[in-house]
């Protein structure tokens, strides 16, 4: 029986590796390009996961190995533009980070929002990091890391949308609170069927 390849991730995490991941990915960057197929997606991603297991018995793999193999075996299925456009979405994703400033505002009145103009006046002022999101909902309220991962992703999704570029904390609070509630529902649902 093989071993579970894990994952570090560039905030020092460790998840396990996910098949599912990877076929996501390369589907995503195959519907960027204009050409979804999912079969090709699923053909990739099988190439990729043997390639990461039967390496040097390495149990474990950077995140930033993981996108470079995927774009490796992109290119040299003659998916070039698809490599590119992976990379594209991976840099643009790390300048929205960049760029997002979260301010310890609690937005209640219009009176609050004139500290949103003047962000450098707040004194809680912080760069935006995902990664937050997730350690306080696994310490705070003891959620498994990749259920805490996947609200985080979903929250960042909708501040990334949303275009700001300071945000407040409260505003934050809000929208981890209602995916939370979105992710136990569909959980609990699950478990259900």
């Amino acid at each position: 029986m093989k071993t579970q390849l894990e994952v570090s991730k560039a905030d020092r995490t460790v998840e396990e590796y996910l098949h599912t991941k990877v076929i996501g990915t390369i589907s995503n960057a195959l519907v960027a390009i204009g050409q979804p197929d999912i079969r090709i997606a699923e053909e990739l991603a099988e190439v990729v996961t043997y390639y990461l297991y039967r390496r040097q018995n390495s149990h474990n793999v950077t995140s930033g190995e993981v996108f470079s193999v995927i774009k490796a075996v992109l290119s040299a299925a003659g998916c070039e533009e698809a490599a590119i456009a992976l990379t594209e979405y991976h840099f643009e994703r790390k300048l929205k980070r960049s760029r997002i400033e979260v301010v310890a505002v609690d937005m209640q009145e219009l009176a609050d929002a004139k500290l949103l103009c003047e962000p450098e006046q707040c004194a809680g002022r912080s760069r935006w990091d995902k990664g937050r999101i997730v350690e306080d909902l696994i310490i705070k309220h003891g959620l498994s890391r990749q259920t805490a991962r996947t609200i985080a992703s979903m929250v960042e999704e909708k501040v990334f949308n949303m275009g700001l570029s300071v945000v407040p904390a409260s505003l934050i609070k809000q929208l981890v609170l209602s995916d939370t509630a979105a992710v136990l529902r569909a959980q609990r649902q699950l478990q259900t069927v």
